[in-house]
């Protein structure tokens, strides 16, 4: 059975987007302590404020990506689907560039940064049309 009880399948879309929120939940909050205890006092505290958003941003989207499974099994629409996309596009450009240019200097990753941004912005308008919409009938 699904989450409505209709005893329907799972959706594969929707497996996958909540193992990769909850891998990513994970991960953003293993980052977060390695910043807060291994890097506390090697990183110049204006890289420590970009660890700390990438680690934050990483851990709300992650959160996100497991709404939008759980939304995906109660009604499977196309804006919805495309809402996990951009969320798991935008985690690893916005947060993994922010990651790369605390731990690395490169300010070249920097550039990158917007781009998972707009991912992120354009995930949360799909999110919000996806509730809008109307379910398809099975």
């Amino acid at each position: 059975m699904n989450a409505t009880g209709a005893g329907l399948p799972p959706s594969p879309l929707a497996s996958r987007l909540g193992v990769l929120g909850a891998a990513l939940g994970f991960l953003g909050v293993a980052a977060g302590a390695f910043g807060a205890h291994a890097l506390k006092g090697s990183l110049a505290p204006a890289m420590m404020d970009v660890f700390e958003t990438a680690a934050r941003y990483q851990i709300v989207h992650a959160v996100a990506l497991v709404v939008v499974a759980l939304a995906l099994e109660r009604r499977g629409t196309r804006p919805l689907a495309v809402a996990g996309v951009l969320f798991t596009i935008g985690i690893v450009l916005f947060s993994g560039s922010l990651f790369a240019l605390a731990l690395f200097s490169a300010p070249g990753w920097g550039l990158v940064t917007p781009f998972g941004g707009m991912c992120l912005l354009t995930g949360w308008l799909c999110l919000g049309l996806g509730f809008a919409a109307k379910a398809p009938r099975a």
